[in-house]
């Protein structure tokens, strides 16, 4: 392909391969400026930022807050000295009677010294004695009790008398004022239900109370016993 190139061609491209000397030395010339300049500029930013550096670096600044001027003042005056105070008891004075004057041709013999009377002591009559409070009335209660003389035992069940059932009863009984049971409850069994029905029929029935009182007075009240069946 190089064959076929035009001459004019080759002898262009030769032209243009070869370059003047003087041209050379100018690019050289040209690049060592730029060189110096750009070495200059970057001394100049190295002192400058030194010098920066050093200028800014100070030392530190101690800072000191000073107290107010206190004002001088005087010493503070002694306190005045306080009288003292008066005597509660106050003695009177004592008088003293000159004798009238002798006689001619008496001689005077001696002063009399007269002391007024001593206060008498006055007498602080005891205070009464306090009144001793009454102590609160208690009421006198007293509980019921079966009434033995007017009343009956209940009959024995003819049944549990033929099975041999024996055994006791709790019962608890409602007395009246009058002395009669109104209320019967059963609190514990005898282990056999004809014993406590019968139990509990008879004495409501057959049995009479002295009944309980409050100061002397009747009033009702719930009396706790024990019933007991056994065969004779």
């Amino acid at each position: 392909m190089a064959a076929a190139l035009n001459p004019a061609m080759q002898g262009g491209v030769a032209a243009r391969g070869r370059a003047p000397p003087g041209g050379a030395l100018r690019r050289l010339a040209g690049l060592g400026i730029v060189v110096a300049v750009h070495l200059a500029l970057v001394y100049a930013l190295v002192a400058g930022l030194a010098q920066r550096t050093v200028v800014v670096a100070h030392a530190p600044i101690e800072t000191r807050i000073l107290p107010p001027d206190q004002p001088t003042l005087p010493p503070p005056a002694p306190p005045p000295k306080l009288a003292p105070p008066p005597p509660l008891y106050v003695p009177p004075p004592t008088v003293h009677l000159a004798p009238p004057p002798p006689a001619p041709g008496r001689a005077v013999t001696a002063v009399t010294t007269v002391k007024p009377p001593e206060p008498a002591p006055v007498a602080v009559a005891p205070a009464p004695p306090a009144a001793t409070a009454a102590p609160p009335h208690v009421p006198v209660r007293v509980q019921p009790r079966i009434d033995m003389a007017h009343s009956r035992e209940p009959e024995y069940p003819p049944m549990s008398r033929r099975l041999g059932e024996q055994g006791s009863l709790v019962v608890q009984v409602r007395v009246e004022p009058d002395g009669r049971p109104s209320d019967v409850k059963l609190i514990e069994s005898s282990g056999s239900a004809r014993l406590d029905a019968a139990a509990l029929a008879g004495i409501r029935a057959d049995y009479r109370f002295v009944p309980a009182t409050v100061d002397g007075q009747p009033v009702a009240e719930w009396i706790t016993f024990r019933f007991v069946w056994k065969l004779k």
